[in-house]
């Protein structure tokens, strides 16, 4: 069994074709169907049918499937481990929800990577959704978002922080002088919201559910901070959290808005797998995150670096 086959199998399982696979790996598909058939004779399995609607995966091809995907992460994960045993420094792979990357993670980032001179750290934001492939996979060493649904034995989750994601408004909005707000009044109203508005995981789509705002109601813009921005001008209801606002809630450029469902309450979690699996460093993090200092810089950071904090960037328009 060939890291070669594995990425055969492992694309084909996660494009539905074997012409897909072959166009994603830059090979014929003639060499895909190959590889596949070494791996059949090998385990003794058929792993997959082409039916009418797709590819009908065996048991043992879903099982296939799931290892592929974690040797190939830490075939991955050792070279990048070697190369940086030559280099002498050491690489910590953040994901994060877009929430906390903006709000907390470059405080937290500034003063974790300042207690070592051979770190660095790189921060990538993904839907939360996607956590526990990102951490199967080894695409990154921790994941930090809202807590899962489910969560099973392969990762850990430590909890960190509490916070509270509020609805403003600008003080010339019609609603800044209302007390409470009716759940009819605020579906009425323009929201103004930043990227974690998009898809279904998280706080923010969440109080949006429960509010029942809709889409055509909906702006998303690329950062929180230029939603709030919007709100201050009066343009509409921004969600934010409370405690990226307390200066322009006392300096009256926002003005909180009461109503049903509001505040919302959430928290931030460290995912990870076990220490025995996972870089030093990881784990070094998972403990550093519930400290005194690390919440006093999450919620006070002023920023990073650029030589110790390398954002790995993933841009996204909305219109």
């Amino acid at each position: 069994m060939t890291p070669a086959q594995l990425r055969a199998f492992a694309a084909t399982v996660r494009l539905g074709s074997v012409k897909a696979a072959a166009a994603d790996l830059a090979v014929t598909e003639s060499a895909v169907s190959i590889h596949i058939a070494h791996l059949r004779r090998e385990l003794g399995d058929k792993l997959f049918a082409r039916t009418a609607n797709g590819l009908a995966f065996t048991p043992g091809g879903l099982r296939l499937a799931s290892r592929a995907a974690e040797m190939l992460g830490l075939q991955d994960r050792t070279i990048l481990e070697v190369k940086q045993a030559g280099s002498g420094r050491r690489l910590l792979r953040v994901a994060a929800s877009s929430l906390f990357a903006e709000h907390a993670a470059p405080g937290l980032i500034e003063l974790f990577a300042g207690r070592a001179d051979d770190l660095d750290v790189e921060l990538s934001v993904h839907g939360p959704q996607k956590f526990a492939s990102l951490l199967l996979t080894r695409a990154v060493d921790v994941a930090i978002g809202p807590r899962p649904a489910t969560l099973d034995d392969t990762t850990t989750c430590t909890h960190f922080l509490n916070y509270q994601v509020i609805a403003v408004v600008g003080p010339d909005h019609p609603l800044a002088t209302t007390a409470t707000a009716g759940a009819a009044e605020l579906r009425g109203q323009t929201w103004l919201l930043g990227p974690s508005a998009v898809g279904r995981t998280g706080m923010v789509p969440a109080v949006l559910r429960r509010l029942g705002i809709p889409e055509h109601n909906q702006r998303i813009f690329q950062s929180h901070a230029a939603s709030v921005d919007e709100a201050k001008r009066g343009k509409g209801v921004a969600l934010a959290v409370a405690f990226a606002v307390t200066k322009d809630l006392a300096e009256g450029d926002l003005r909180q808005l009461a109503g049903p469902q509001l505040p919302a309450r959430g928290s931030w979690n460290l995912l990870a797998l076990p220490d025995r699996e996972a870089p030093a460093a990881a784990a070094e993090l998972r403990r550093f995150v519930t400290t005194p200092r690390a919440t006093q810089a999450m919620l006070r950071g002023a920023g990073v670096t650029a030589g110790r904090f390398r954002p790995a960037i993933h841009v996204t328009l909305w219109s």
